[in-house]
Order: structure tokens, then sequence, then C-alpha cells
């Protein structure tokens, strides 16, 4: 995952903050899609493509904390 380790981390931060919390009013989507897939109701594509559209950019910016926390580790290997 090199190109994840190229994305500056202020650059993820706050596309990741934003698309997690828009809109911001009634509530954001992914705390309504995550409480639809929680009640099974997640079943129109819309609702489904949502998801993953609002989900991704917190999922990546997870993924390059975890990796920057595994690479500061003595002896991990850098890759």
């Amino acid at each position: 995952m090199n190109w994840l380790d190229r994305i500056p981390l202020l650059v993820i931060l706050p596309i990741a903050i934003f698309m997690a919390l828009a809109p911001f009013v009634p509530e954001p989507h992914l705390w309504e899609k995550m409480r639809m897939l929680a009640q099974g109701t997640l079943r129109r594509p819309i609702d489904i493509f949502d998801l993953v559209w609002h989900g991704v950019p917190l999922l990546l910016l997870v993924l390059k904390l975890a990796r920057m926390v595994v690479a500061r580790r003595p002896g991990s290997r850098a890759s």
C-alpha cells in the first residue's frame, strides 16, 4: 500500500471528517446508513452507494493511521 503512504495525512484527515459528517443537518449520511445497516433496511442501491461514498475516506484514514503506528514500531519492516 505504498500509494496510501504517499498521501499526506493532512489531505486525508479533513476529507475523511467532512465526508463522515456530511450533510450536517438533519443527520450525517454515514450515521444514517450505519443505522440502516444495523436495522437490516439498507437495501436500495443508492443507500449502499451512499454508505461506501461516505465511508471510504474514513476507512482510508484508519488504514493510514494503522500503517503509521506499525511503521513506528521497533524492528518493523519498511515497505
